[in-house]
């Protein structure tokens, strides 16, 4: 067949390309493969134990077996179908996740959780909260990831936020021997401006110098909580400069909705987590760090699952007390559901929680979304992998090439986060040596080359 151009007169054009290509890879390298907790959950600083993530998951554990003791009361509470074997599924594995792992992630608070206190006092909790980290991490009772939030780095806040942030870390590597927990984080909330989150590296490089740590082990999270975090003065995105900022530290971005929503003027009846305003604000989030390895997580629910009646000392409630009880805790229960399920569908797989009972929803929500989704995505991978990645249609849903990374990610959030099983997945045809690759490319590369 006749063709005109050679390869020596494409050169320059591969060549620049070529270039090209590979700054563009280096800048968003796809989803990343580190671990990804399903929540994050929020505790003032001055409160902070070193067993707080056993005691949170003996309430949440309480709260499921008090308040849904069985897979259909759960399911009548938080709108699942009752019939079937989904409920079951749910509540047995959200059951063993309470004792076995219930807080994937905790952040010790001393910004809107703690609130101002005179310096003393921050002072001393600085410290009192590095020994009980360190008492947490000898004794292997803190959850998988954990980390602090400092107040911000507005020019009132930044002293305080400096010095709580070095008395802590100072404390922490003198306990520990200079030892951090897994996964730890600093969290910079009310991110305005991208010198603040140099300034937050530059007071991290410092301390790592001054404390013998790795440079660049300490990693950070930024809150987008103002208009700021999303766009500048220009118009341009900012929160790609804010990440680009902390200079390979930035591990996760967390919308906090209400502060956001306060700076957009929105008056506090209206302000929650499925107002237009924050699905823009996370629209944005998503297109801003998408394939940079960045994680995102969503805000909190703010309506609490706890009762208005409370029994007396050595005094029991009345039954209709319990059922007022009940109501409330399902209402919030039902909110809080509605919220997850929103974030799901719109891709955030993270979010705050602020009560140990809100972990039963968190968890039965995220797994009923992947429970529902297995069989159709297990036919829909299966009869794609089955064509080589060609063109299909099965029923009235068409996939093609891009389709196959997608349900390839579904079956890896799901395992990742507790809902699916491996012989779940590899129910689809996939092989776990084929998961662990979490290349749908590489897949298909593997099977034609075998």
């Amino acid at each position: 067949m006749k063709t005109t151009l050679t390869t020596q007169s494409l050169s320059d054009t591969r060549a620049s390309l070529r270039e090209a290509n590979a700054a563009l890879n280096r800048l968003y390298p796809g989803a990343s493969s580190r671990r990804q907790p399903i929540h994050v959950v929020y505790g003032g600083a001055h409160l902070f134990k070193a067993d707080t993530a056993s005691k949170l998951a003996e309430v949440a554990l309480r709260s499921l077996e008090e308040y849904a003791p069985d897979a259909r009361t759960l399911a009548r509470a938080l709108g699942l179908a009752e019939e079937g074997t989904l409920a079951e599924t749910v509540h047995a594995r959200v059951g063993d996740k309470l004792r076995r792992e219930a807080v994937e992630d905790y952040r010790i608070d001393f910004e809107d959780g703690y609130g101002h206190r005179p310096d003393a006092e921050e002072d001393g909790h600085a410290v009192a909260v590095a020994e009980e980290l360190a008492r947490g991490l000898e004794r292997g009772s803190l959850p998988p990831f954990v980390g602090i939030r400092i107040k911000s780095f507005s020019e009132e806040l930044l002293p305080r936020a400096v010095r709580t942030l070095d008395l802590f870390l100072s404390a922490l590597v003198e306990k520990t021997g200079g030892r951090l927990p897994p996964h730890f984080v600093v969290t910079l909330p009310k991110v305005t401006l991208r010198e603040q989150v140099a300034a937050l590296d530059s007071v991290l490089g410092q301390l790592e110098a001054g404390l013998g740590l790795e440079r660049g082990g300490v990693k950070v999270e930024l809150m987008v909580e103002t208009p700021q975090s999303l766009f500048d003065l220009k118009g341009t995105l900012a929160l790609p400069l804010l990440v680009a900022a902390a200079n390979g530290r930035c591990t996760g971005a967390h919308f906090g909705a209400y502060d956001y929503t306060a700076a957009c003027d929105i008056t506090a009846s209206c302000q929650h987590l499925l107002h237009p305003s924050c699905d823009f604000a996370r629209q944005v989030m998503q297109v801003s760090l998408a394939g940079t390895e960045v994680h995102l997580s969503d805000g909190a629910t703010t309506a609490m699952p706890v009762g208005p009646h409370k029994a007396p000392k050595g005094g029991t409630l009345t039954p209709a007390q319990r059922e007022e009880n009940r109501a409330a805790v399902h209402r919030a229960w039902r909110l809080h559901a509605d919220n997850v399920r929103q974030a799901l569908t719109n891709g955030f797989y993270q979010g705050w929680d602020l009560h140990p009972a809100q972990l039963p929803v968190r968890y039965a929500s995220v797994y009923a979304f992947f429970l529902e989704g297995l069989d159709a995505a297990s036919r829909r991978l299966r009869a794609f992998m089955d064509k080589a990645a060609q063109a299909t249609r099965l029923g009235d849903v068409f996939d093609d090439a891009a389709t196959g990374q997608g349900l390839l990610n579904f079956f890896l959030r799901g395992i990742a986060c507790g809902a699916l099983t491996e012989d779940e997945a590899r129910a689809a045809g996939l092989s776990l040596d084929e998961l662990r690759t979490r290349s749908f490319l590489k897949i298909l590369e593997g099977r034609r080359g075998s």
